[in-house]
C-alpha cells in the first residue's frame, strides 16, 4: 500500500519554529511534485506550500510567504517544510501530497496524507 507519512508536528510557542518531513513508503516519490497543505478546525483545506520534483520551483501561499520554507532531501523522495516565526493562526492538521504536476489544488494530487497536528499557543 503506498503512503506518504508525516512526521515533526507538535506544540510550540508563537514565534518559534517547527520542521516538518512527510515520507513515502510503498513506493518512490523522486519524480513528482509535492505539496503541503493545512487544515484548521471549523475551515476548509488550503494550500501552503508546493515544489517541483527536482526542487527547481516552489510555491507558496502568501500567508506563508517568507515564514516557511518547503524543500525535498538529497535522495529527492522526502519533502520537509520548515516554519519559522509561527503564529496561532498558523494551528492546524498539516498534509503532504504528491502529484506529477506542481498544482495548489488538493484534488489534483494523487497522492495524500493523514496528517500531523501543528498547535501554536499564544
Amino acid at each position: 500500500q503506498v503512503q506518504l507519512v508525516e512526521s515533526g508536528g507538535g506544540l510550540v510557542q508563537a514565534g518559534g519554529s517547527l520542521r516538518l518531513s512527510c515520507a513515502p513508503s510503498g513506493r518512490t516519490f523522486r519524480n513528482y511534485a509535492m505539496g503541503w497543505f493545512r487544515q484548521a478546525p471549523g475551515k476548509e483545506r488550503e494550500f501552503v506550500a508546493a515544489i517541483t520534483w527536482d526542487g527547481g520551483r516552489t510555491i507558496y501561499a502568501d500567508s506563508v510567504k517568507g515564514r516557511f520554507t518547503i524543500s525535498r532531501g538529497n535522495a529527492k523522495n522526502t519533502v520537509f517544510l520548515q516554519m519559522n516565526s509561527l503564529k496561532p493562526e498558523d494551528t492546524a492538521v498539516y498534509y503532504c501530497a504528491a502529484d506529477p504536476n506542481l498544482t495548489r489544488f488538493w484534488l489534483e494530487y494523487d497522492y495524500r496524507g493523514q496528517g500531523t497536528q501543528v498547535t501554536v499557543s499564544s
